[in-house]
């Protein structure tokens, strides 16, 4: 099998891109190496991104313990592994996922172009239904949206609650308002605190983030793929959802290593409980639209009053500027926005819009969250202050589409039976085989103390 430093690939670009982005050290990036070679077939450089993304955290990690205990462990990245990461972990034994989509999500050509409409949350589906004014099936779907045009579905869905996405080509995206507001800001944004923190762990070689704290509001995809790579190396992660939240789908793959509570945050009784974890958490990593927290009393400055030295990190979809900041958006919408299904239709000649081969902004941007966590860590290590950083999915969109994808033939083939780890995952589901780790790192071994569980599983407090 093929090594080598990644100061030859495109995925060097990529990682010094996202490791500049992040305040990194360059002169460590040549402690990364990359193994083996091959691309998912696309029309962007989807397995570049992979490596250099879980590279990225995959570096944070070895700095964070570096820092701590000295000596700075050399890192081999295994392509073929993050690329097929980027899509499934898991191959059920016995049993079956359920479908990832809804009967209704998909792409709709309107009066004048295409447009997706995301349903897989009922309340995201009822509102489509209720904008179209139709029964819950697809036929009757696609014949409604053909007499719309596409920006005002668009605009009525979004109004209604929904979430939808015009198709428009990159150049269309760059001069819209929006795109040019994302383009604008900083692939990570970091803001210092000055608050200091009040708390200290004691990590472990084998485990850098054992005894960390990581409060987890996030859901699909982003938020919890970085909360999943923070709890392979040891950090204590509590997810909480409202108790009407499901996603039966994705639940298996990303909560592995995690404990999952109920809270409903509306309720003022919850938010009170809530309180009281991020006063003792070491990190918040939250997904919701950039003014959902500050709608419910939890602005970023009244965290750091709770949380002295708190590291802040957040996603959104459309950007943290610009006049969609606030809306709802998922990676399949975004790469409508952004152009790359565009110019997936028209490489390729298709008939409809056509997207990367895996939902590469959500896994992308989760481990760049990753990465920010582990840097904030550092960060309060060496000053004793907390700090907030922020990206979107837009923004790793316009990442990925900075780079030409190189001319090959050499794709990967399907996973084998020594693609997964030997070890069987028991959990509540049905037994599991786990993809190995695609990250390998000396002493350092990512792996996971509990089995994936159900959301609201475990109650709404931190381990003794």
């Amino acid at each position: 099998m093929s090594q080598h430093s990644v100061n030859n690939s495109l995925m060097k670009t990529f990682l010094f891109e996202i490791w500049k982005s992040l305040g990194g050290d360059q002169q460590i990036i040549p402690f990364v190496y990359e193994i083996g070679s091959g691309n998912l077939p696309s029309v962007f450089c989807v397995s570049d991104l992979a490596s250099a993304s879980i590279a990225a955290a995959s570096l944070a990690i070895a700095e964070y313990k570096a820092c701590i205990f000295g000596s700075f462990p050399e890192i081999y990245i295994d392509r073929r592994l993050t690329s097929f990461w980027f899509a499934d972990s898991i191959k059920p034994i016995g049993w079956t996922l359920p479908s990832a989509w809804d009967s209704i999500s998909g792409d709709y050509m309107t009066r004048d172009g295409w447009i997706r409409l995301h349903t897989n949350a009922p309340h995201h589906k009822n509102a489509v239904l209720r904008v179209l004014d139709v029964q819950a099936e697809k036929n009757f779907v696609t014949f409604a949206v053909k007499h719309w045009q596409a920006d005002e579905l668009e605009m009525a869905v979004i109004q209604a609650g929904g979430c939808a996405a015009v198709m428009y080509s990159q150049a269309e995206w760059k001069k819209h308002d929006q795109g040019k507001a994302v383009l604008a800001e900083p692939l990570v944004k970091f803001e210092e605190s000055t608050d200091k923190a009040t708390v200290s762990r004691s990590p472990l070689l084998e485990r850098p983030l054992f005894g960390i704290r990581v409060l987890d509001l996030t859901r699909v995809l982003s938020g919890p793929v970085a909360t999943r790579f923070l709890a392979g190396f040891g950090a204590d992660v509590l997810r909480i959802d409202p108790p009407w939240w499901d996603e039966p789908a994705v639940i298996p793959e990303v909560t592995i290593g995690k404990r999952c509570a109920y809270l409903d945050l509306h309720k003022r009784e919850d938010r009170t409980r809530f309180a009281a974890l991020l006063a003792q958490a070491d990190v918040l990593v939250h997904g919701y639209r950039a003014d959902a927290l500050d709608h419910l009393g939890l602005s970023a400055a009244e965290r750091r009053r709770i949380c002295p030295g708190l590291i802040d990190v957040s996603l959104n979809a459309y950007g943290w500027t610009g006049p969609w900041r606030n809306r709802r958006g998922f990676d399949s919408l975004v790469q409508m926005s952004t152009g790359i299904a565009e110019k997936g239709m028209r490489k390729y000649n298709a008939a409809k819009p056509t997207p990367l081969p895996v939902q590469a902004l959500d896994h992308a941007t989760g481990y760049i969250l990753a990465a920010a966590v582990i840097r904030g860590l550092l960060h309060r290590l060496k000053t004793g202050h907390g700090s907030l950083w922020c990206t979107s999915l837009a923004r790793t969109a316009f990442l990925l589409e900075s780079q030409q994808v190189a001319n090959s033939n050499l794709f990967f083939t399907k996973l084998v039976e020594s693609d997964y780890s030997a070890s069987i995952e028991k959990t509540v589901f049905g037994q599991i085989q786990r993809l190995r780790s695609p990250i390998s790192i000396s002493n350092i071994q990512l792996h996971w103390d509990r089995p994936a569980g159900k959301l609201g599983s475990s109650v709404a407090e931190w381990l003794p």
